[in-house]
């Protein structure tokens, strides 16, 4: 029986927020630390850079990302934790895959109909204006980033199923066409949806996302910035209605519950709504909601600050999970170059 095997990749295009760590950081952390699985955790610098063109940008986001994840409890004993660009291998397997998948298969990819969508409402518009090959291709990326490691179980959104299933496809034309049925050298992964994994709501009602510029921040990037205030301040932000202090108020209307929920026991959850439902002020609920927050992301700061000024630190570790992910890499590529006929001419 095939090891299980789960593989999470995290895009260095910003830095994150509470929505990011209650939907993967937090639930990623935990089936690493209690399960028995192999796991992979990679920074997705490459694929950064389909959207981000900015160096410093980039560079600030795989350092805040990589301090982040590991002031969060993720053990880079217990999992292969690396930079993605430090696989060579991995662009190297991408193309050989592009060399055996079809364009329509990419041209079915939702990122890139949206794109072209958008492009055919505008007048005198090319359907593939703005559009880069880094945008068309990268599911292909994407199932390098897979099946280099040939990860069993890769958990997603449903946004990303999609993505999941023309990587087994991809997979499955490569072993087809250059293996024996009895020896692929590719499995066919698995998504792993979790339906219990909360989609964070953002200061304004909408899914949290920097895109809306509704994020609540887990920690500064910025040394001078106290995490705390910052953290206070945001939820102080959250939109709430006009109702007073004492009138009864529906908690499953409110932004702030909301968010609550996603931090509180079951019991905590009953208390507040009955605090709700006999009337609570919204700075008095906003407080709560800070200090349920804040109790959990509290004991990270001093090691996320730490790593923060410490970058040496941050690379001796993604260097360490690189030789041992690079070492998996290697096996896999001279697989692969031998069976599509790319190897010495004489032993």
């Amino acid at each position: 029986m095939t090891q299980k095997r789960i593989l999470t990749g995290i895009t260095t295009s910003g830095i994150p927020h509470l929505g990011n760590y209650v939907g993967a950081i937090r639930p990623a952390i935990q089936s690493a630390l209690n399960g028995t699985d192999d796991a992979y955790f990679f920074l997705a610098d490459l694929h950064a850079l389909i959207k981000c063109h900015d160096p410093e940008a980039l560079h600030a986001s795989t350092k805040a990302i990589a301090a982040t994840w590991l002031a969060c409890g993720l053990d880079p004993e217990r999992v292969v934790f690396y930079r993605q660009s430090d696989i060579v291998e991995i662009p190297e397997l991408a193309w050989v895959l592009n060399c055996n998948c079809a364009k329509g298969l990419m041209n079915r990819a939702h990122a890139y109909k949206a794109s072209v969508d958008i492009n055919a409402s505008l007048p005198d518009t090319d359907p593939d204006f703005g559009i880069s090959m880094g945008l068309f291709s990268y599911p292909v990326l994407m199932a390098a980033d897979i099946l280099m490691f040939n990860a069993t179980h890769v958990p997603v959104g449903r946004d990303q199923i999609q993505h999941l299933e023309m990587a087994r496809d991809i997979a499955g034309t490569f072993n087809h066409r250059y293996c024996q049925p009895e020896n692929p050298i590719f499995v066919l992964p698995e998504a792993m949806i979790d339906e219990d994994v909360p989609l964070l709501t953002g200061l304004d009602g909408r899914k949290m996302s920097k895109s809306y510029g509704n994020t609540i921040p887990l920690f500064s990037d910025n040394p001078q910035v106290d995490s705390e205030k910052a953290l206070r301040k945001a939820i102080m932000r959250i939109v709430t209605n006009s109702q007073l202090p004492d009138e009864p108020k529906n908690p499953d209307d409110s932004v702030v519950f909301e968010i609550y929920k996603a931090f509180a026991t079951p019991a905590e959850q009953a208390e507040l709504r009955q605090r709700f439902a006999t009337g609570i002020g919204w700075g008095e609920a906003k407080e709560v909601l800070f200090d349920k927050i804040n109790s959990e992301i509290a004991p990270f700061r001093e090691r996320y600050n730490q790593l923060m000024t410490n970058p040496t630190e941050l690379e001796q570790i993604l260097e360490m999970g690189a030789i041992k992910a690079h070492r998996d890499a290697q096996k896999r590529m001279e697989k692969v170059r031998k069976a599509i006929g790319i190897k010495p001419l004489a032993k």
